[in-house]
């Protein structure tokens, strides 16, 4: 059994692959995964299948689907860490780090496969990115953000990137 750790990391590791499908991150994400896991065109297939799953129009719940993605890039990175010895663990929970920090690297804001941001009644709701004072000039990323819906007087509601 992973610690709590080790098995919040393989989680972050799921979201990061279901993430940078369809982004220009993937093809560098892809090798990745494919080196840590060992296991070659088997994982390369399977990551190709992941990328084809969550390619825009192939499903009419893309959020769902990319949710399921990740969940399942999950249990595959937990079945591979609790296979290994401490050292191998070590390792290989090292390079999930760096898998990480490649995803969401970025010199500006990042949203991805945000949910449904509902406004009612005057309220405000963003589903991506909200920047106080137009972001400090630094650049901002969203993909896949969710829809949104505005419903009233003074509703504002918003699916990608604003500057409040």
């Amino acid at each position: 059994m992973l610690v709590e750790a080790l098995t919040t990391l393989a989680a972050a590791a799921g979201g990061a692959v279901a993430q940078a499908a369809g982004t220009d991150a993937w093809q560098a994400v892809r090798r990745r995964v494919a080196e840590l896991s060992g296991r070659g065109d088997a994982e390369l297939e399977r990551l190709d299948r992941t990328s084809r799953a969550l390619e825009p129009g192939t499903t009419a719940d893309q959020e769902s689907e990319r949710v399921r993605q990740a969940g399942m890039w999950q249990a595959r990175f937990e079945t591979l860490l609790e296979s290994l010895d401490p050292e191998d663990q070590r390792r290989a929970a090292d390079e999930l780090r760096a898998l990480l920090a490649f995803v969401t690297g970025s010199d500006g804001d990042v949203a991805a496969a945000t949910g449904r941001a509902v406004a009612r009644d005057g309220g405000t709701a963003v589903t991506g990115v909200e920047r106080a004072g137009g972001g400090g000039g630094r650049s901002a990323r969203a993909f896949n953000t969710g829809d949104a819906e505005a419903t009233g007087p003074g509703s504002r509601a918003v699916s990608g990137i604003t500057d409040a």
